[in-house]
């Protein structure tokens, strides 16, 4: 088992080492360096963890904050620095997703099996 994670601990250096995580931390470097645009950026994030974390507990989100989050989500696509950062994230968390399918795809063929 402990060779599994000596691999996941060299995928975690290569992820680190990818142009896909370098541009994205140079967009966020970017984007902490205009005190405007990091503030905008704060508070979208922030608004987004709320909504999330209702969305985890079941409640209800009101109208009011879809429409700020709708609002504060207009204003970041209007900024070109915020926008950048937000293609990179796509980008990075595409890159995690599909590394996450490769992992789990023993356990899926395994669970298949069982079902044939």
């Amino acid at each position: 088992m402990s060779q599994l994670y000596t691999i996941a601990q060299q995928l975690e250096q290569a992820i680190r080492a990818s142009d896909e995580f370098q541009q994205l931390k140079q967009a966020y470097e970017t984007v902490r360096r205009d005190e405007a645009t990091y503030r905008m950026f704060t508070q979208f994030r922030d608004v987004q963890m709320q909504l999330h974390e209702k969305q985890m507990m079941g409640a209800d989100i009101s109208p009011e904050e879809v429409q700020q989050a709708q609002a504060m989500m207009s204003l970041a696509q209007q900024n070109e620095k915020l926008v950048a950062l937000m293609m990179l994230e796509q980008r990075m968390s595409t890159v995690i997703s599909d590394i996450n399918q490769i992992a789990m795809k023993p356990l899926e063929e395994l669970y298949r099996s069982f079902t044939e």
